[in-house]
């Protein structure tokens, strides 16, 4: 295992491009920060103007019907900063989109609603079983037009390192096409490794495409790295291009983690194409990850969303009909592919957390990086273990932005007193994002329990109703705690007080970060 430089990883953040492009922007926010003070100083106009800008972005903001917290938090930002806390949302926390984009959108819309499935019968099927389970198979349907598969079978894996193993075996096998979507791809060992065998099928003709986000890998790829892959015969796109400028686009990154071959495997969760996703290179102790493997009908979910994104990126229609899953399998429950995006106002991603919580009659088992809780979901989590439902959340114990942290324990104390269980993984950091109930249904794959992935990220998911693959899960999940600390109220309510308030002021930031 290689270790991690601190300051090795100091020095190349200072020379990167994410580093001048944060300064950038930097600058110009604080450019704009002082001319707008000056002028207002200098004309009464001007500043009247600004604070009726403020006063206008407050009321808007209070129409709006985005999440509570999310509103406070910039009505409390426009009240702090009355010159420029409007012009600032009308740039990072309005979600509006030009012409171009919202064309882009609708047809991004369309990929799915073309896709041919069977979604009707088995959710129908799904409801003589379990009537609840239905409601949210049919929930999810509406809101991101994911269909329910069934002649799947499903393979979870516990580590990084094991998914790793199993996606070379696949990618080895293909024949017609690969796709790959990760918000991080880092040079390295896994990235190498795949990257060899890209070529080769490149070589015999199989059809790759990559898309990687420019923000996940602006400190893990060298600039012009998609003109590179091009050479080699790899089809890329980077998603979201970093501008160093103020722009709303800015602020939505392509957070999902896909790898379809053949449309016949597919696989999801929270392992990205770097090294400590294996644990090759240690960055926060030992690095806790997790993922699904999907063969068969419920793989086209998952192709679906890859040419969604694909197409948005691009603006290129491909004919979905030429990756469609040609192989069954023998019925393993039923899965749920379902995409997030920050434009779906129904939050499909918090909604199955939510429907889950609030079904559950025996457990709820959640492992997340982060826990950043909106009002509802808070209350969600309470209320189930107030009603007697075992809620067990694990986090991780050596954090990756410590910052985030200390939003996350911001909310042990409210879960704590009504009863949830909560964990910190000591070993290092857990990567994991799912959650689990009653031994029949469960959620895999790319979003944290935050703002971020909630709101702002595009994400994707599988549900799982009665597959095989829930008990693994849940074997893993217990052989977790057991490498965990479990936070006791007495521990928590006992931190001192300046930390307290550390937590309770970067608790006020959390819907913007």
């Amino acid at each position: 295992m290689k270790k991690f430089y601190p300051r090795k990883q100091i020095k190349q953040m200072i020379n990167s491009r994410l580093f001048v492009t944060v300064l950038l922007i930097l600058v110009q926010m604080l450019f704009l920060f002082v001319l707008a003070d000056l002028l207002a100083n200098v004309h009464l106009y001007v500043n009247l103007f600004l604070r009726i800008i403020s006063i206008a972005a407050a009321l808007w903001i209070l129409t709006r019907p985005d999440n509570p917290s999310y509103k406070i938090s910039w009505i409390l930002a426009i009240f702090l900063a009355p010159l420029v806390g409007g012009l600032f949302y009308l740039i990072f926390g309005n979600k509006r989109f030009g012409i171009n984009m919202k064309k882009q959108l609708n047809a991004y819309s369309k990929v799915l609603e073309q896709s041919p499935h069977s979604s009707g019968s088995n959710i129908q099927a799904l409801h003589v079983e379990n009537p609840m389970q239905a409601r949210q198979a049919n929930c999810l349907y509406r809101l991101s037009n994911a269909p329910l598969y069934s002649e799947t079978a499903t393979k979870y894996f516990p580590s990084g390192e094991i998914m790793f193993q199993r996606l070379i075996e696949e990618l080895k096998k293909a024949k017609h096409f690969i796709f790959l979507e990760f918000f991080i791809i880092g040079e390295g060992l896994l990235w190498d490794t795949v990257l060899d065998i890209l070529e080769q099928k490149a070589k015999e003709g199989v059809e790759i495409r990559v898309m990687y986000d420019d923000a996940g890998c602006i400190q893990t790829l060298p600039e012009g790295y998609d003109s590179i892959l091009r050479q080699k015969g790899i089809e890329t796109v980077v998603f979201n291009p970093l501008q160093p400028r103020l722009n709303t686009f800015l602020n939505y990154r392509d957070h999902r983690k896909i790898c379809v071959i053949d449309g016949n495997v597919g696989f999801t969760g929270g392992v990205n194409l770097a090294d400590e996703y294996i644990n090759y290179v240690e960055l926060h102790g030992y690095w806790k990850d997790t993922g699904i493997m999907l063969k068969g009908r419920g793989v086209q979910g998952l192709t679906d969303l890859f040419l969604q994104l694909w197409q948005f990126s691009t603006g290129k229609t491909l004919d979905s009909s030429r990756y469609t899953a040609i192989h069954s399998y023998p019925c393993d429950g039923l899965v749920q592919p379902f995409g997030d995006d920050p434009m779906n106002r129904g939050n499909p991603s918090k909604t199955a957390y939510m429907q889950l919580i609030q079904q559950a009659s025996d457990f709820v088992y959640i492992a997340s990086p982060y826990l950043i809780l909106d009002d509802e979901m808070c209350s969600c989590l309470q209320t189930a273990a107030l009603s007697g439902v075992d809620v067990r959340i694990i986090t991780p114990h050596i954090p990756d932005k410590w910052y985030v942290h200390q939003v996350t324990r911001s909310f042990y104390g409210p879960l704590l007193k009504a009863g949830v269980r909560i964990f910190e993984y000591t070993p290092g950091f857990i990567h994991a994002k799912m959650i689990l109930t009653d031994d029949q249904t469960a959620v895999i794959g790319s979003p944290n329990m935050d703002y971020r992935s909630f709101y702002l990220n595009f994400e994707c998911a599988v549900a799982l109703y009665h597959c095989s693959s829930i008990d693994t899960m849940k074997k893993d999940f217990l052989e977790t705690q057991n490498n965990a600390q479990e936070i006791q109220l007495e521990e928590h309510m006992a931190t001192p007080l300046p930390i307290r308030f550390l937590r309770a002021l970067l608790r006020l930031l959390a819907p913007l970060m």
